[in-house]
């Protein structure tokens, strides 16, 4: 059983928001809180020595923001999948956390019965974005972004082509490994090399790729 628990860790400057989250989270069997932090470079250093599954992260905090500290995991080679928990509405604020490579995010008033399975599904691979927001990252990217994968997807072979539909969809690699019987091993392997052959930095830029490029359903 310990295996399938998950290992949160919460970053947030509200000590009475990071005490509420772990007085709901801490009566999930399946979902273990490991840490607190009070800030994104607190939240850096208490994953690298905790290495969690998943982080709940704040976006607006003094010091190192939510979306510095994503930089900052990504370029540690941190695996966690971070969930941003959010009490701003506008997509100026959302958008770029994801493109710093947040798996998705909630609204701090969400249920939290959503928050559970929000945690759940970041984790389990999907990643989780409102339809409006990602039309706003796709708009972005046609309006001049940084056309990171653009012009490469000739270079993708047909299986990960498959795997990259998978994808576009919101599956996770245990769900594309069932549809497409195969390992979970041989999915994870495509979905590095689409990531390397698109040049994109994870899986929510894949699925955005995807979406633009008409790949999927």
């Amino acid at each position: 059983m310990a295996d399938s628990v998950i290992r949160v860790l919460l970053v947030d400057d509200h000590q009475v928001v990071r005490r509420g989250l772990r007085t709901f989270l801490e009566v999930q069997g399946d979902i273990e809180v490991v840490g607190e932090a009070a800030d994104g470079q607190e939240g850096v250093d208490r994953a690298r020595e905790l290495r969690p599954d998943v982080i709940l992260m704040d976006v607006k905090m003094p010091g190192t923001d939510g979306i510095e500290a994503l930089r900052l995991l990504r370029d540690a080679g941190s695996t966690a999948r971070v969930l941003i928990v959010t009490s701003f509405t506008e997509q100026r604020t959302v958008v770029p956390a994801l493109r710093a490579g947040a798996a998705g995010y909630v609204y701090k008033d969400v249920d939290p019965v959503a928050l559970a399975d929000a945690i759940r599904s970041v984790h389990a691979g999907h990643v989780l974005l409102q339809p409006e927001v990602a039309g706003a990252l796709l708009s972005q990217d046609q309006g001049g972004g940084s056309g990171s994968g653009q012009g490469r997807g000739n270079a993708l072979t047909d299986r990960e082509n498959e795997v990259l539909a998978h994808i576009a969809d919101g599956r996770s690699n245990r769900e594309i490994a069932r549809a497409l019987v195969l390992s979970e091993k041989t999915v994870k392997t495509h979905v590095s090399n689409i990531l390397m052959k698109l040049d994109l930095a994870d899986r929510t830029q894949a699925a955005l790729w995807a979406v633009r490029n008409g790949v999927g359903s």
